[in-house]
């Protein structure tokens, strides 16, 4: 899910600085080495996404930057404050759309987080290490990783999540045990 909650001190920051950065990502061929954003597997998937872009906006959501069409692609959208109960907050959207909240506190926060049906992974970028641990503690997800983005990966490391976000954990580990049926056998002399 695109989706970042951000605490009342650093959110207007935060969004500028992200709708900053959109403004340079080059949208268009994924052959050209420059391109970071291409369209979407289909013309369906690019209407799903603007139709949730505009139903967000007819809600009350702002959109800071992009949502728009570029030629077959998409443009990098930032909505700002998306409510609740809308795909565009609580679905994940798979096309160039970050959905920016902003709640007062950190536990506000993290029932934001856990108020999802989904909880793959979280990033929690803090200076505060009790913050940090505090997230580990409170955050209803199959990982939290610190002062990085969520699709941090590691072979040894579990990754997965939790609730709809699937069963079970990858890696090679996990992997063997997932492929191996455990056995019993009793031999009677």
């Amino acid at each position: 899910m695109q989706r970042v909650i951000a605490v009342e001190e650093v959110a207007k920051e935060l969004a500028a600085r992200i709708a900053e950065r959109l403004a340079d990502v080059v949208v268009g061929d994924p052959r050209e080495e420059a391109t970071r954003v291409a369209a979407l597997i289909d013309e369906a998937a690019t209407d799903r996404v603007l139709s949730w872009i505009e139903e967000a906006r007819a809600a009350g959501a702002r959109v800071i930057a992009g949502g728009e069409r570029v030629g077959r692609c998409l443009a990098p959208a930032l909505l700002a404050e998306v409510p609740g109960g809308l795909p565009a907050w609580d679905e994940e959207i798979f096309g160039p759309v970050v959905a920016l909240r902003t709640v007062p506190d950190l536990d506000a926060a993290y029932d934001l987080v856990n108020d999802s049906r989904y909880g793959l992974h979280a990033a929690v970028f803090t200076r505060d290490l009790g913050a940090a641990f505090a997230a580990i503690d409170a955050l209803d997800v199959g990982g939290v990783v610190i002062n990085e983005v969520p699709g941090y990966r590691s072979d040894v490391a579990p990754y997965g999540g939790v609730k709809d976000s699937g069963i079970g954990r990858e890696g090679p580990r996990f992997a063997i045990e997932e492929l191996t049926v455990t056995r019993m056998a009793v031999i009677r002399p």
